[in-house]
């Protein structure tokens, strides 16, 4: 514990970024520590050049510094072979950010950012808490946990590939603002009727080429007796758009509502006024979507790494809290047809997003926050 003064700061180094699901839960244990210290705390954020995760940390007062970090692909890419050498120049930046802000803790979400950053902490013994979101440990937390004085897990069957006497089972961190939605106020925005369903589709943070075309696909069948809410990404908005006008199908216009990116205000608002939610099945829109308590249609990504999203999506489907469509099977009228027999049966809609229920714990972000609070008061 550092002194400013004469006043006592916990310091803290936050690592993740990327995406949205590594993003916003290193912003939810931030806002726990702030709110549960006995002492201010300072934070220092290390991450990769996104603009995505230098923003989010921009609105939360916390300073950003950038590292070099290395990604790790099952599949052929020219980067494999450049990427190797970044991961000794994003040790050495981290060493030199950490030995000048000297923190008493780093708090890491997973994914190949943190790599750098945990292991100079690890070099000049500053404790590490690591949490993995997935179903299924990741590559560089198993890597870490090695390095890790605490780990924390979402999903039970992760807590298998860490040592049991350091690894605690605590949920996914979700924003609080999340569950603060007005769904009459989604209406007003967007510009929906209150008297037809809405379905909301999330294709991530990064959005979902794929799955983009799927729901092109699906526009001409459903619209007519509904309304769509597209997050399309900011890279595939333009096509999207392009894709449903080749269907006939104006965005803006006849319920049909296309946007790149929903801010934490316009996402609450958004769940609480699906009906029925479309998504990839991320760690963390998993467990926002658990709990804002909403029926779903998982479509997990096939090249996530370790198959994550294919494991989350099944978790929540063992316990009937999701319907997976693997996106092979997204034919012309395979999800159209799914879409269609959801909405018409609200008792199995109730059912299923009281059961998804089970993946979210409120406490999750109190509870990683006070493993950090006691590691810097035993430092």
């Amino acid at each position: 514990m550092a002194r400013n003064g004469d006043e006592a700061v916990i310091r803290v180094v936050l690592t993740g970024g990327l995406t949205g699901g590594h993003t916003f839960p290193l912003i939810a244990v931030a806002r726990s520590l702030r709110a549960r210290s006995r002492v201010p705390v300072d934070f220092l954020y290390l991450g990769s050049r996104g603009s995505f995760e230098r923003d989010a940390m921009d609105g939360e007062g916390i300073p950003s510094k950038r590292i070099l970090s290395g990604k790790m692909r099952r599949y052929f890419s020219i980067e494999n072979l450049i990427d190797p050498f970044k991961i000794p120049v994003g040790f050495l930046q981290s060493l030199w950010h950490l030995f000048v802000f000297m923190p008493d803790a780093v708090f890491a979400k997973g994914g190949s950012v943190p790599v750098p950053v945990c292991l100079a902490a690890w070099v000049l013994r500053i404790p590490v808490v690591l949490h993995d979101s997935d179903a299924v440990a990741g590559q560089a937390n198993r890597l870490l946990a090695r390095f890790a004085a605490r780990i924390a897990v979402a999903y039970p069957s992760a807590a298998a590939y860490f040592p049991a006497e350091k690894t605690a089972v605590t949920g996914n961190p979700v924003r609080a603002e999340l569950l603060a939605g007005d769904a009459s106020r989604a209406d007003s925005y967007f510009g929906f009727s209150s008297g037809r369903p809405l379905v909301l589709v999330l294709g991530g943070s990064l959005g979902a080429q794929s799955l983009n075309r799927a729901i092109a696909r699906m526009l001409p069948d459903v619209i007519r007796e509904t309304q769509i809410l597209h997050q399309t990404g900011e890279k595939n908005y333009a096509e999207a758009v392009a894709l449903a006008g080749e269907y006939g199908i104006k965005a803006g216009r006849d319920g049909y509502v296309a946007t790149p990116f929903l801010s934490a205000s316009e996402l609450s608002d958004a769940l609480a006024r699906a009906d029925l939610v479309i998504s990839r099945a991320g760690a963390g829109t998993v467990s926002e979507l658990a709990a804002a308590g909403k029926a779903v249609i998982l479509v997990p990504l096939p090249t996530a790494a370790n198959d994550e999203q294919r494991m989350n999506a099944y978790e929540v489907a063992r316990l009937g809290g999701a319907l997976v469509l693997e996106e092979a099977n997204l034919g012309e009228h395979m999800l159209s047809g799914k879409v269609d027999a959801l909405l018409r049966d609200p008792m199995l809609r109730a059912g299923m997003a009281e059961k998804i229920g089970a993946f979210h714990n409120p406490a999750a972000a109190d509870m990683i926050a006070e493993g950090i609070i006691s590691l810097t008061e035993n430092a």
